[in-house]
């Protein structure tokens, strides 16, 4: 399936979910804090996890870089990458089960709203390049084609929203759309079978679409609306590892920060650390990515990682706007830049 089904699938609801596990862990997570005492020679590391949103992909080669490139060793870091259970990685993160995690704007949005005290480091990739995606031969060139179609989600309320958006600037009918959910079916085969269009990445499954020699319409959120170019992924973690521990965490960003940039300037050499880590990984379509992707993590922004108050101020409007969340998100709260390396 495509990456963005499964991982935003596990989003919805997700913040109750890690409140009830804030507060049946959070004995738990007090039993093995690490250390914030500086690195030494003679010192042992501080052992953190960090956990994935997803299976591992392109979003996440600066991890893996900066681990098997000794970036975060540098910092005193001995970080483990996990990928996530059931509940998710921001429930994870919550509980203080890992103390860092991929996750995206929309999943710490709505855990703020619902008291659950996540908060973004880091922005992996400056803009958002997910859209709704669909074979040439479909013939869905704007929103309003969508109607008549069938769409192929993860079943939370914000997919409708979204299509409903788009299509009301183009004078179209959300209604005459059909929305279902394709479980674990990947894109590929349910474009094939089931449906019509489908919201993806474009940097891996679009990627692979050409990989394939499969073409693709695409129609990315950012064309249609400044308030959905918003932070997906993001690296985050918990306000009580920032009051506890803000050097873990300022030295997990330098390490992050060390990785992204050896992905940026060598894509090649940062595909080959990730398909070494992961080799059950399809190498061409890691590479493919990878060169796809490596330009577009910093973008237009003065440094990587780099975060907007007004993108996040945008986005949760947008929520709040189309009923997705019961109150407004405090923008200021939600992230902050001051972990990342000075530009």
């Amino acid at each position: 399936m495509s990456m963005v089904n499964s991982k935003r699938r596990r989003t919805w609801g997700l913040a109750m979910i890690a409140l009830l596990i804030v507060l049946a862990a959070c004995g738990k997570a007090d039993k093995t804090e690490p250390s914030t005492e500086p690195a030494a020679a003679d010192k042992p590391l501080t052992k953190v996890k960090v956990v994935l949103d997803w299976t591992p992909n392109t979003n996440h080669t600066g991890l893996y870089v900066a681990r098997d490139q000794g970036f975060f060793k540098a910092q005193g870091l001995d970080v483990t990458i996990v990928q996530p259970g059931e509940a998710g990685a921001d429930a994870m993160v919550a509980s203080g089960e890992a103390e860092f995690g991929v996750s995206y704007q929309e999943g710490v949005t709505l855990a703020r709203t619902q008291g659950v005290p996540l908060v973004s480091i880091a922005a992996v990739i400056q803009h958002n390049t997910s859209g709704f995606a669909s074979p040439v031969a479909k013939n869905i060139k704007t929103p309003k084609d969508f109607e008549g179609k069938t769409y192929g989600g993860w079943g939370s309320p914000v997919e409708e929203e979204v299509i409903g958006s788009l299509m009301q600037e183009d004078k179209a009918d959300v209604s005459k759309v059909k929305i279902v959910s394709t479980g674990d079916v990947d894109f590929f085969t349910s474009v094939k079978r089931d449906i019509d269009f489908a919201w993806i990445y474009y940097a891996w499954t679009g990627v692979e679409a050409e990989l394939r020699g499969e073409k693709l319409n695409m129609m990315y959120l950012t064309d249609y609306s400044d308030k959905l170019d918003y932070y997906t992924p993001v690296l985050a973690t918990s306000e009580k590892m920032i009051a506890d521990k803000p050097d873990i965490v300022k030295a997990f960003v330098a390490g992050a920060a060390a990785g992204y940039q050896f992905a940026i300037d060598k894509p090649e050499a940062a595909a080959d650390i990730l398909i070494k880590a992961e080799p059950d990984l399809n190498a061409e379509l890691v590479k493919a990515s990878q060169k796809w992707l490596s330009p577009k993590y910093t973008d237009d922004a003065p440094r990587w990682g780099e975060q907007k108050q007004a993108v996040w101020e945008n986005y949760a409007n947008w929520m709040y706007d189309h009923k997705l969340m019961e109150k407004k998100l405090e923008a200021d709260k939600a992230f902050t830049n001051d972990f990342l390396p000075l530009p």
